[in-house]
């Protein structure tokens, strides 16, 4: 796909507002979900956190390059594609650590957070939805945020299961689902922004 930015008719100062906006969202829930994650030892909680730095660092970098050239943007969409894989692979790094070494998740506090974890990432995916057919850098905060929604879902149907199950397995299981959610949208946006680079 073409970075032609037609499809994307906010101006550079309302990108600039609205990156902020998410960008804070993201990063004071990603301290929350992350304290909680080690409070309640659940893989789904400290896999979700991490995906929301990912997200933070996404929109960091879209932020840095508006008003940039063509290839700028191109460019911050692989490197945001590339620190989300990173992540993503260390999410499975965690879950294999649990696994061998065993964790407790604590259900109710896996729920309760991820709650709060799926309002925060549905206003995100409401205030970014305009952008998924606009400019790639653009298109990669709201392919995060989209893959968050699901993630949250995860971790929600997760803490559900280890309460009734009385197992910590579902709880590694979703983060191991998380962590392949991460990987996937960071070969989206690896594809996306070689793609605009080719046609640049």
């Amino acid at each position: 796909m073409s970075d032609c930015g037609c499809h994307d008719d906010i101006d550079p100062k309302n990108q600039r507002n609205l990156l902020i906006i998410v960008l804070v969202i993201n990063g004071v829930m990603f301290l929350f979900e992350f304290a909680f994650g080690l409070y309640a030892e659940s893989t789904g909680l400290l896999a979700d956190s991490l995906d929301m730095l990912a997200d933070a660092m996404v929109y960091a970098s879209a932020l840095y390059v508006i008003g940039k050239t063509a290839m700028a943007k191109a460019n911050s969409a692989m490197l945001s594609g590339m620190l989300q894989m990173l992540l993503g692979f260390g999410i499975i790094f965690e879950v294999i650590r649990r696994f061998l070494y065993g964790s407790e998740p604590i259900s109710t506090v896996m729920i309760v957070i991820s709650l709060f974890a799926l309002t925060a990432n549905v206003v995100c995916l409401v205030l970014l939805n305009k952008h998924k057919q606009g400019e790639v850098h653009m298109r990669a905060t709201w392919i995060f945020s989209k893959n968050d929604v699901i993630a949250n879902l995860g971790v929600i149907t997760a803490g559900i299961l280890v309460a009734y199950f009385e197992s910590a397995l579902p709880d590694l299981i979703i983060g191991a689902i998380i962590s392949s959610v991460v990987l996937y949208g960071s070969y989206q946006i690896l594809r996306e922004a070689m793609s605009s680079r080719s046609s640049i």
